[in-house]
């Protein structure tokens, strides 16, 4: 086979494959090129050429030749991200000038992140609220002040006001953060108390 036919082949193999793609959802009208970004995009390990080749049913020779395409975009629109060779395979990966804000957001996920004794403790606020220090570790049985500041910093828990007893002690209740971190719309979305106890063995 010459190596003008194979190029003709090719080029009528991409015109059937993006004939067959543009059947999944004729809306969107995919491409080869839109289903390598898609599958390269969800993917979180690198993705051999094989591979790639193998989920959009393609050659490894076109499978490059897409993904230098699709680089060329994304550096003509100034875009964030390249598709980088990491590891033997491909992988999308953001650009190197973004490290700043990229550690920003690790740094918030990790502090979003909970213990076992703050999980507790926001449980009691959540379900209880609002409700003071004292009755939250009558119901734990140790100390929660400081679990409770830690919450407060994560900014999962609020101060909402005091309550009418001696001493005024502070009344603690969960935040709008609280409800985005748990996917949950408001309170009234929290799982019933009935269906959390464990069944009987």
């Amino acid at each position: 086979m010459t190596e003008e036919h194979e190029e003709q082949t090719e080029t009528q193999t991409d015109i059937e494959e993006q004939t067959d793609l543009s059947q999944v959802n004729p809306d969107a009208e995919p491409t080869v090129e839109s289903v390598i970004e898609a599958v390269l995009f969800a993917s979180d390990e690198p993705l051999t050429e094989a591979r790639l080749a193998n989920i959009i049913e393609t050659g490894t020779k076109q499978i490059r030749r897409h993904i230098k395409n699709l680089n060329d975009k994304y550096q003509e629109h100034n875009n964030a991200f390249r598709i980088e060779q990491i590891a033997g395979g491909y992988q999308m990966l953001t650009l190197g000038g973004y490290n700043h804000w990229l550690k920003k957001l690790l740094r918030a996920r990790s502090d979003s992140k909970l213990s076992p004794a703050a999980l507790e403790t926001l449980a009691i606020i959540a379900y209880k609220q609002p409700v003071i220090r004292v009755d939250i570790e009558a119901i734990r049985g140790v100390a929660a002040g400081e679990v409770i500041r830690s919450l407060m910093y994560k900014g999962m828990v609020k101060i909402v006001g005091r309550a009418e007893v001696l001493g005024r002690p502070m009344l603690y209740g969960t935040t709008k953060k609280f409800l985005e971190v748990f996917g949950l719309n408001s309170l009234k979305d929290l799982p019933k108390i009935e269906e959390l106890k464990k069944p009987a063995s």
